[in-house]
């Protein structure tokens, strides 16, 4: 009987190379044989991969692959019908959602939305723009840019863009004004809707969903264990913070146990030394790969 295969589309560009880190977090070996290939090896015999703009990735999700990974702005830009199977937050340079942005030049009289009517639009977001437009009763000219969008509204060739933006560092190291933020957008573990009514792909598809956002999870947590002298632990667990259950266990020495818990790496540095003074050792902080809540 012949091995069934799930068809996965993974985002070729920008998304590639933090996609392919997710993949491993979760468990999967994500390989290219050359730059220039866009059939991706996995280290599991029933997924196929095959890399696509993330652009495209809704459409051919709709038609032809099982699942992928798209941007919920391309979901919405292409009207496809898929299946949101999960959603994963991780852009090109952080977990922050992305933002698409009306700019215009920073010395242009544009203010206000409505100071868009009758102006040249430039974007890749075509639809979302128009109906972003639409909804503010502004009338406005929005064409497609094939790329370099930023330059053609320093050049005076659009009025204004729609750009996408994470921290808003490079609109203004092109001299370009925020007005307004069309739609924001987080990465999306789409599905196609017949694969999806497949018990097999579907198991398949939430067993992949499961694991991505595991690995998600992880990254801005870390693991914490230290030893900790009964008469000690009370002051060791109020320095932990709230609504956290760490794992306490018996040493050897009937004295003493191990605690164990995942926090916020952010809090680390604030934390060891509380755990420290209020009687903790032994701490050893470790990376995680999978939480699984």
């Amino acid at each position: 009987m012949r091995q069934r295969v799930l068809k996965l589309g993974l985002p070729k560009g920008s998304l590639q190379e933090s996609t392919f880190k997710l993949f491993r977090k979760a468990g999967f070996n994500v390989t290219l044989s050359s730059e220039r290939s866009y059939f991706p090896s996995i280290d599991d015999a029933q997924i196929e991969a095959i890399l696509l703009r993330a652009q495209e990735m809704p459409r051919y999700v709709e038609t032809d692959l099982d699942c992928g990974i798209t941007g919920e702005d391309w979901i919405q830009e292409s009207n496809s019908k898929v299946i949101r199977a999960e959603e994963l937050i991780y852009a090109k340079q952080s977990l922050r959602p992305v933002r698409w942005v009306v700019a215009v030049p920073e010395r242009s009289p544009i203010r206000k939305i409505r100071d868009l009517k009758g102006k040249q639009i430039a974007t890749e977001l075509v639809n979302v723009t128009r109906k972003f437009l639409k909804r503010n009763k502004v009338s406005a000219l929005v064409e497609f840019s094939w790329g370099a969008t930023e330059v053609k509204v320093a050049q005076g060739l659009v009025e204004a863009i729609v750009e996408l933006t994470e921290t808003g560092r490079s609109l203004k190291a092109n001299n370009l004004r925020e007005i307004a933020t069309v739609c924001e957008s987080t990465t999306k573990f789409i599905a196609n809707p017949a694969s999806y009514r497949d018990k097999w792909k579907r198991e398949k598809i939430d067993q992949i969903a499961l694991l991505l956002k595991g690995a998600i999870a992880a990254e801005e947590k870390v693991g914490l264990k230290m030893n900790a002298h009964r008469r000690s632990l009370k002051k060791v667990l109020a320095c932990l913070p709230a609504l956290k259950k760490p794992t306490i266990a018996n040493l050897q020495d009937p004295q003493w146990v191990a605690v164990e818990t995942v926090i916020d790496e952010k809090e680390v540095r604030v934390l060891i030394p509380k755990l420290k003074k209020a009687g903790a050792s032994g701490i050893v902080e470790y990376p995680l790969n999978k939480v699984i809540f």
